[in-house]
């Protein structure tokens, strides 16, 4: 059984996703390969190189994948799995819309966002916004997964370099370009990848009131997320929302704040290894979940906590 893993990078390092689902492959599988596809993307190859477990890296240069386009790279992923039983990648943004069409032009049915591997045919996966486990089996022979990473450990450097083979770019078909990327920049982590979340809900009231949330995070070193509800008040953008339908976290704390727990905002952070929960509401639901539940109301609770925090920095 042979394996390929594509990596998700910003052309320089590889992202953590990477190294997660690298761990879930290895357990379908190994040794496994990986496939860097970018534009001056040399140093990301180097950096797969070294993860234990990997034999070797397939390295895609050309103008074509600075971006990774959807439909170039997927065409390329579809002529190199000719080679490989499975492909696997994170469940990011780019896994999301990247492997299903390889998955369309292979025939087979796609395996997302696995959360455990049984055997090498054998997964699971969330269902009903993660209230139940469904246990899949493929009976294909080719077979394209995708990996909630926050269910595997970040892969290891190993002690030994795997090889790094030039492949030579695919065809563009041209169905797409890239106009622009917008990004937010803010000198917190970024929510998937932050050891501790600050979250608001609707509870919040208003944008301006997350301002008591950026506070307590600063002093936390923390990142700032929010409910769809949140979200969809304009309380907060796009990028702020953790939930089925957002970014699925798992930090080493989370801090809810008037948020009631609808279960599309736990399935995106119920995985948290400490979950706090402050909200008026004692029988809102997100008390089911947390570790430590403060029935108050926000308003009141959320400046005492940043006085404190406040004392504890001094």
């Amino acid at each position: 059984m042979s394996i390929l893993v594509l990596a998700e990078h910003n052309n320089q390092s590889l992202k953590e996703a990477t190294k997660k689902a690298l761990t879930a492959a290895l357990k379908i599988s190994s040794p496994a390969h990986v496939v860097v596809i970018g534009n001056n993307c040399a140093s990301a190859a180097n950096e797969a190189a070294t993860l234990e477990g990997v034999e070797e890296v397939l390295h895609v240069e050309d103008t074509t994948y600075e971006n990774m386009l959807c439909e170039p790279t997927a065409d390329l992923l579809f002529e190199l799995m000719k080679s490989y039983d499975y492909l696997v990648s994170a469940a990011t943004t780019n896994g999301k819309n990247i492997l299903p069409r390889v998955a369309a032009k292979l025939d087979v049915s796609q395996i997302s966002e696995i959360i455990s591997v049984i055997d090498n045919k054998t997964y699971q996966r969330p269902i009903y916004a993660g209230n139940a486990i469904a246990t899949v089996e493929s009976s294909s022979e080719k077979n394209v997964i995708t990996v909630r990473t926050t269910a595997f450990e970040t892969a290891q450097v190993g002690s030994s370099i795997a090889t790094i083979k030039k492949i030579d770019a695919g065809n563009n078909p041209g169905l797409s370009e890239f106009i622009e990327e917008k990004v937010s920049s803010s000198e917190r982590p970024e929510l998937t990848s932050a050891g501790t979340i600050v979250s608001g809900g609707r509870g919040m009231q208003s944008g301006d009131n997350f301002k008591m949330l950026e506070s307590v995070a600063d002093k936390l070193g923390a990142a700032v997320g929010a409910s769809r509800a949140a979200v969809d008040a304009g309380f907060v953008p796009n990028e702020y929302q953790v939930g089925q339908t957002g970014k699925v976290v798992a930090p080493e704390l989370y801090i809810a704040v008037g948020i009631s727990g609808a279960i599309q905002h736990l399935a995106g952070m119920k995985d948290s290894k400490v979950i706090v929960a402050i909200n008026k509401d004692d029988e809102a639901p997100i008390f089911e979940v947390a570790d430590y539940g403060l029935v108050a109301d926000l308003f009141d609770a959320v400046p005492e906590l940043d006085k404190e925090l406040e004392k504890i920095q001094k």
